[in-house]
């Protein structure tokens, strides 16, 4: 099989109900399409048998979380090709087309991801992975066409194809050997950061991930958690730290998870006393104090990723402060901060 497109859902049979027929439309010329069922309560797995025969459904007996889901399912799927799609992802004409003839012709690209733009703004970027993503030195991810909060209409500004250090787990276009080779989604994170520490761990063995703009979906994002949920920031933060724990060399590991200590305290108390959020104020201690208690658990995970790395300067990782960029010098466009490369 060239290329098997897997989505993964829980309880979310109104969003296939609306959005499946049009994956199933515009890519099942190139791809075999899969649900992954995380046991949903709802009616997700009727509407599949009733509705969609041709679509292959992998059942499971629990909810394994994002992580995990993608895991058992992907290894029961022999392809040359997985792509991570969310069931509330609206796909166009062609889309795959550009995706397959990159990853073809560029056998040093391990992964992709089409331009996302947003259901509810459709001229504009979608929050989750716009453009394809970067992180800065600190471990703040941001993307051509959004960083924080700032969301940037799509006029083409960014349609050139282009090397990123993460590709969005909304619509993820991955070699299924090398997403084997290194282990897959990391299960312990659950979900959260989860496709950043995948691509990550991809880049630091020397491949490429590239956004493709050619190709185009539109994404509801947020269908599973609301954007301020206590367990969203939660598991963001811990799992931010838990990937930065494995990844960062041990040149700057020291001094970026000193800064992170302060950086993280003085967020969680700008959500208590800005905007008066006790639940996601709680939820950052929380983090914290969940990281400390299992970062040992990773030991062995950052001593293999560190010795294996085939690649030491990752220029998708940017090396300034990208909260200095965008709240004291007020650079809030992709456009408007400091670009090592042209490429970038």
């Amino acid at each position: 099989m060239k290329l098997a497109i897997v989505i993964l859902n829980w309880n979310g049979a109104s969003m296939l109900r609306q959005y499946l027929p049009g994956v199933i439309k515009y890519s099942s010329d190139e791809a075999t399409v899969y649900v992954a069922d995380n046991a949903s309560s709802d009616d997700s797995i009727q509407l599949l048998n009733d509705n969609f025969p041709e679509v292959k459904v992998i059942r499971f007996d629990k909810n394994w979380g994002f992580a995990e889901g993608y895991n058992k399912a992907l290894a029961q799927i022999d392809a040359e090709y997985y792509l991570l799609l969310n069931s509330d992802i609206e796909v166009t004409s062609h889309w795959l087309t550009p995706l397959i003839a990159y990853m073809d012709s560029h056998q040093d690209v391990a992964a992709c991801q089409p331009k996302l733009r947003s259901i509810y703004d459709r001229d504009s970027f979608e929050y989750a992975g716009a453009c394809g993503g970067y992180l800065d030195r600190y471990g703040y991810p941001f993307c051509r066409g959004r960083i924080f909060e700032t969301v940037e209409h799509d006029s083409g500004q960014y349609d050139t194809p282009s090397d990123i250090l993460w590709a969005t787990g909304a619509a993820l276009l991955v070699r299924a050997n090398i997403y084997n080779n290194v282990g897959g989604l990391d299960a312990r994170f659950f979900a959260h950061n989860e496709e950043i520490d995948l691509c990550w761990r991809i880049r630091l063995q020397g491949y490429r991930i590239v956004c493709l703009p050619q190709s185009v979906v539109y994404h509801v994002g947020g269908g599973t958690l609301p954007k301020s949920n206590p367990m969203k920031t939660f598991l963001n933060f811990r799992n931010n730290l838990t990937m930065l724990y494995k990844c960062l060399p041990d040149s700057e590991l020291r001094h970026v998870m000193r800064m992170r200590w302060w950086l993280d305290y003085l967020a969680a108390w700008q959500m208590l006393l800005l905007k008066h959020n006790l639940g996601d104020f709680k939820a950052v201690y929380r983090a914290r104090r969940a990281f400390k208690q299992w970062r040992k658990d990773f030991d062995a995970d950052r001593e293999k990723i560190q010795k294996g790395a085939k690649t030491k300067v990752i220029t998708e990782r940017r090396p300034f402060s990208l909260l200095w960029q965008y709240y004291a010098k007020g650079k809030k466009m992709y456009s408007e901060l400091p670009h090592p490369t042209a490429n970038g």
